[in-house]
Parts: C-alpha cells; structure tokens; sequence
C-alpha cells in the first residue's frame, strides 16, 4: 500500500538512525550526532519516533517538557545552550515517565505523520531521526512518510549475534530504496576511566566487516567510555561535556561527512 509523504520545507537533509537490534546504543548515537552537528553551527531538528520506550527526553533534560503550540502547528523543546537543537518525542506527550503507550500500527503511523507534517521544524540542516530497533512499524513509516531522505545510518556492535540482525537493517533499507549512509560501530572496546586505555571485551572490526561485506560505507568506532551513560542520565550529550574526548572527535568527523 502507497502512503502519501509528507512535505518537510526548508530541511536540507534528513537522516534515519536505525539498528536490527535493541541495546546497541542507537539513541545515544542519534543524540550524538544531533549534537556535534549542533555545536558545529547547524540548524538540527531530532525527532524520536521510538514510542514504546522513548529515552531522548531524559538523555537530553528534557523530561517533564510538554508539548507546546502556536496555531496549528507543534512546537518542538528547544536547546539554545548547544546552539539551534530542535527537539520532538512522543515523551512530550505522556502523563508520567513510566506511562506505557499501548497503540497498534495505525495510531503509530498517524503520529509520526503529525511529528513530521504538523511541527513547526522551521529551517533546518538537518534532521536526525531516532527509530527503534527492528524493521517495523515505526522505521517503515518514517521511510515511506519521508519520501527522499538523504540515508540511514545503522549502528551496530561488534559482536557477531549484532551484525546478523543488524544485516537486516541493510537488506530492509535496499527494499525501501533508502540508501545506508554508513555503519557506526558502537561499544567498540572499553576505555579505562583511569589509564584510558582501551580494553576490547567483545570481537573487534565487527562493524567494518559489515559494511565491507554489504559494500556501505564505514562511518568509524565508537569506544564504550563510563561517561557516555554518566552524561546521558544527567541530560547532558557526552559531545558537549567532553568535546576533546577521542569518541566526541570521531563523532565530529562523522558529522562533516554527513553535512
């Protein structure tokens, strides 16, 4: 079945984070991004379509934020002190933390459209997309409700039982004509919190193989640093908190490819 897509004026470039796998860390890479691109001077919107277990309003101090309006349009939480950072979750929305939202496909399909159609963007860079994992209702809405957007970027870990279900991503992305912008590999070995040393507890280069083996670019590694969760849980990205860190400059090296 066609679905109609939306219109997103003045976004110059949109991004769909997604992984075959839950637990790999796609929300943190997603924020991330958002981020860097943010503090590098571009006009970024995130929108998190995860709706079952939406983690962005937390990561970012945003919980307890209510969704505003301004005629019929939606206004999405802003973040003046990481530059111009746009922010929509269906976390916005809900009466508690701990609500759960309990919708079929329909209701999902028809609120990522309102995300999409019905919020005041304005102009963007880019806009950075958050799904959650799997190839199911949420990323197949977003693909066909996009229309043209310019690429999915799949995380992975390096572990082997990962990149099977992460090969699914790729094929589903092939199958929606969306192109793989790359792979990001994250939890890539683990930096010491006292020598920095980096310790590598699961297979290396399991992300790099990946792509090699579907022919996707390789967008780098991203070492598992205890201040990455310290900085989600305090609503702080990890990128503005430790912007000299090795992980916060690959993230910014990604981010110049991307723009």
């Amino acid at each position: 079945m066609s679905v109609e897509s939306v219109k997103l004026e003045g976004v110059t470039r949109k991004y769909i984070v997604m992984s075959g796998k839950g637990g790999v860390g796609k929300s943190t890479v997603a924020v991330n991004l958002a981020a860097s691109l943010a503090l590098q001077g571009k006009r970024v919107g995130l929108l998190d379509v995860d709706i079952h277990g939406p983690s962005i309003p937390t990561m970012l101090g945003l919980e307890g934020h209510r969704l505003e309006s301004s005629g019929d349009k939606m206004l999405p939480a802003e973040l003046p002190e990481l530059g111009n950072f746009k922010v929509i979750s269906i976390g916005f929305m809900l009466e508690a933390r701990d609500a759960p939202v309990i919708w079929r496909g329909p209701m999902k399909n028809g609120v990522i459209r309102q995300f999409l159609e019905d919020v005041e963007w304005g102009g963007l860079d880019c806009l950075i997309v958050d799904c959650p994992p799997g190839t199911g209702d949420e990323p197949l809405s977003v693909i066909q409700l996009i229309g043209n957007a310019d690429g999915a970027i799949i995380v992975t870990t390096p572990q082997e039982v990962s990149a099977i279900d992460v090969s699914k991503s790729i094929n589903f992305c092939k199958q929606m004509n969306l192109p793989v912008t790359g792979i990001v590999e994250n939890m890539s070995g683990f930096v010491c919190p006292e020598c920095r040393k980096i310790t590598y507890i699961f297979n290396r280069d399991g992300g790099k193989k990946l792509a090699e083996k579907y022919g996707v670019p390789f967008l780098g590694s991203m070492p598992l640093d205890p201040a990455i969760g310290e900085a989600g849980d305090s609503g702080k990205p990890y990128v503005s908190k430790f912007d000299d860190s090795p992980v916060s400059v690959a993230y910014a090296k990604i981010v110049r490819s991307l723009v």
